[in-house]
């Protein structure tokens, strides 16, 4: 007999562990100082962790609705691994029997150097990066690893009855790029009829050890961002979902399709035999499903914030939609374990929050609801609408002050004026070399400065002590670039935990965590920051370090600030009014801060915004918005200096040729972007785009300690000039250098620093 699906449900927990358990135990495992096996018994210790709290929290513990979603990476790579689609490069790691054991997965994952790389990109439009995997004709797949056969088997043994998760087969295939070998026109997607009876492979696995119900993720039917034609993405999906259900002996089929809407696959799906679909309430809107035997369970809990959510008007949803059953929209691994972990919130902040915990016990509470009627749940609705009513009503979250600048705004500060004046007043103005060198921003974190940081943070250090051991730091950090012979001078940024983080604690409408974690990719975690009201500055941020950075130099020196876009797009954002209204509050705050820094006698001031690509829209109908707003906030944060100030902006996790328009609309000044890892794959984009202000290829990948030779970087400027206006090029590493070693950092720059002069001379004589 087939089991019910369960009434309330997750897409997925936050795997890293509420300490970060897992991560703590990966980089053990990477270091040499604990074993497999030990690996192996912490994961399992942290996977009957989660099951127990999810319990505890209003989950059932035999009725599927515990999701099977553990990773030691990342889910994208898990299915690779599973159905054996291992690049060639890797092929040494596969085992006589086909398998690959933990040190291999791990190096596939991170790679080994440049020459063996491992590319990531940003997943949907969150902040978690995926591996991509990779396919060609060449791919042999077949059912690879038993590790989610082994963890379903762990939790049926310990009395629980759990839902494995894996990513479908058609976003699988739609996530991975054709491989170095394939021919031209390939498209992974081809291999559907190969791939498929792996699934139905695993799928027979999972019911032999205890599967009632399985969970294949399709996130990329939502998406309109992926380069294939959207009747092929259907017809696969059709062909799919016949062939999987038709599969003896089978878990029931639950399709998930977070971060939006359906639209035209879920007629498809609805279609099929499969036997439950998962929306997206949130971001996907209302749907209609029409008579259908399918249990549609319906997103209506926020997975990808971190605000308490108005259950009654989630209630309402799930009756228009005709849901049954009640989920998160996305996974909740995009948010952090457990507001009631932090005991330095604010306790009215903390009253408007949910972070997973919380989540899953609204979605519990709004399971009951599905089951006994909403008179049984409604004081679990009154206390959801008090607290939204509490929030609006807050000081701070909203400033009359703020409000009333940002509606006086004109279309006159958006703007700079023409480039062709700024070009001649900055050359005035700064005297740079033809073929001007500069890094990023960040030099090295080292050890010490994380120690320091930490002794002030617990008051073992005054703040006079503190300062001065900073100061000494920014000196070493000119010292040396002076030494090496770099043109335009940074300060090196070690008074800054994060870059985003870093603002928060110094803007108001902000909060920051203290246990609040999220993974953003294999073993990396950030704690976003709350923005939780209307942002302003009180305050100078940047101006002491900067122009005391300048007070040590002859060179001009680069103010850095981190971009409005950026600022939000990682942290966690106010969900109560448009994102571009928020932009132009926080875009008013780094005006300020500008301007402070150009009267301090900073010429040339850096705004990153490397999330710009991040959170485009995945459909095409909402990215013309986004692109006008955040555009438009970049431009209100750098219109307010002179002509003489040079404005450059940073881009990096960008695929430059989606967002060209949109980059050169932000009248940087210039602009650098990643180049080394893809050897200037962008020079093209920037060719046919015409773009005709600074640009800055970065000639250092800053992902490897391997060390670029002079021959190598110079290389890469030659190709830059033979495509771009020598006039225009900057020389640059790809990002900052925060997570990379001095020893590694110095000999790099200085052979970034002799191939320029090994190009100018080239150029000179030419």
């Amino acid at each position: 007999m087939n089991a019910s699906f369960p009434t309330g449900t997750i897409l997925g927990y936050p795997r890293i562990g509420r300490r970060r358990e897992l991560k703590k135990a990966v980089e053990a495992f990477w270091a040499g100082k604990i074993s497999a096996d030990e690996l192996e018994t912490a994961a399992a210790e942290l996977r009957a962790t989660t099951r127990e709290r999810l319990v505890s929290l209003g989950l059932g513990r035999t009725d599927s609705s515990i999701p099977e979603a553990f990773s030691y990476y990342d889910q994208v790579l898990d299915a690779a691994v599973t159905v054996g689609a291992v690049p060639t490069r890797f092929a040494r790691l596969v085992k006589d029997d086909g398998t690959i054991d933990l040190a291999g997965y791990f190096t596939i994952a991170r790679g080994e150097g440049a020459d063996v790389p491992a590319e990531m990109t940003k997943w949907f439009d969150s902040n978690y990066h995926y591996l991509v995997p990779e396919i060609g004709p060449e791919t042999d797949f077949h059912l690879a690893s038993d590790r989610l056969l082994r963890e379903v088997a762990e939790a049926t043994a310990s009395g629980y009855r759990t839902r494995p998760v894996i990513v479908g087969p058609v976003t699988f295939l739609l996530l991975s790029k054709p491989s170095e070998s394939a021919p031209e026109g390939y498209q992974p997607l081809d291999r559907l009829d190969d791939l498929l009876p792996v699934y139905a492979e695993l799928l027979a696995g999972l019911t032999a050890v205890g599967a009632d119900w399985v969970q294949l993720d399709e996130p990329a039917l939502v998406s309109e961002s992926i380069e294939v034609d959207r009747a092929s993405v259907l017809a696969a999906t059709s062909k799919a979902y016949e062939l999987l259900s038709a599969v003896p002996a089978r878990p029931q089929i639950f399709v998930a399709a977070p971060y939006g809407s359906l639209d035209d696959a879920l007629p498809v799906l609805l279609a099929t035999p499969i036997e439950a679909i998962g929306v997206d309430l949130v971001k996907g809107g209302a749907i209609s499903a029409g008579e259908t035997d399918k249990v549609i369970v319906g997103g209506v809990i926020d997975g990808h914030n971190i605000w308490r959510g108005d259950l009654a008007a989630a209630f309402d949803k799930l009756a228009a939609s005709g849901a049954t059953s009640v989920s998160s929209s996305t996974s909740l691994f995009h948010t952090p374990h457990d507001v009631d972990d932090e005991p330095l919130l604010d306790d009215r902040l903390k009253s408007w929050l949910a972070f997973a915990d919380q989540k899953v016990a609204q979605i519990a509470t709004l399971a009951k609801g599905l089951t006994e009627g909403r008179a049984s749940i409604q004081t679990e609705l009154d206390a959801a609408t008090a607290a939204l009513a509490d929030r609006h009503d807050a000081p701070g979250v909203r400033d009359g002050a703020v409000r009333q600048r940002a509606a006086a705004l004109t279309d006159a500060d958006f703007s700079r004026g023409d480039y062709a004046e700024r070009l001649a007043a900055q050359d005035e103005a700064l005297n740079l070399p033809f073929l001007p060198t500069t890094t990023i921003g960040s030099f090295p974190q080292t050890g010490d400065i994380r120690k320091a940081r930490a002794l002030y943070t617990k008051g073992d250090l005054s703040e006079r002590e503190y300062n001065d051991y900073l100061k000494a730091e920014i000196k070493r950090v000119v010292d040396l670039q002076e030494d090496i012979g770099i043109d335009v001078i940074v300060h090196g940024e070690p008074e800054r935990n994060d870059m985003v983080q870093y603002f928060a604690e110094h803007l108001d409408g902000f909060a920051v965590t203290q246990n609040g974690w999220v993974q953003s990719y294999g073993s990396r975690c950030t704690r976003p920051s709350l923005l939780w009201g209307d942002v302003a500055r009180e305050a100078p941020i940047t101006v002491e370090w900067s122009s005391y950075t300048q007070s040590l130099t002859e060179k001009p020196v680069k103010g850095m600030l981190t971009g409005p876009v950026t600022i939000l797009a990682w942290s966690f954002v106010r969900d109560d009014q448009p994102l571009g209204e928020t932009a132009n509050q926080v875009a008013l705050a780094l005006r300020d801060e500008i301007e402070d820094l150009e009267k301090a006698g900073i010429g040339i001031i850096q705004v990153d915004e490397p999330a710009l690509r991040e959170l485009l829209p995945l459909k095409k109908a909402d990215q013309p918005s986004y692109l006008d707003w955040s555009v438009g906030s970049f431009r209100l944060a750098t219109a307010g200096v002179e002509k003489k100030t040079q404005i450059h902006t940073h881009l990096c996790y960008s695929e430059f040729g989606v967002v060209i328009d949109a980059i050169d609309k932000l009248d940087a000044d210039v602009t650098s972007i990643e180049a080394a890892r893809s050897k200037m794959e962008v020079v093209p984009d920037i060719q046919s785009s015409g773009f005709g202000r600074g640009i800055g290829p970065g000639v250092y990948d800053i992902h490897s300690p391997r060390v670029p030779s002079v021959e190598e970087v110079t290389g890469l400027i030659e190709i830059a000039l033979a495509s771009i206006p020598q006039r225009q090029i900057w020389v640059n590493p790809d990002c900052g250098l925060k997570t990379r070693g001095y020893a590694e950092t110095v000999e790099s720059l200085t052979n970034v620093v002799e191939a320029t002069k090994v190009a100018r001379e080239k150029v000179a004589a030419s």
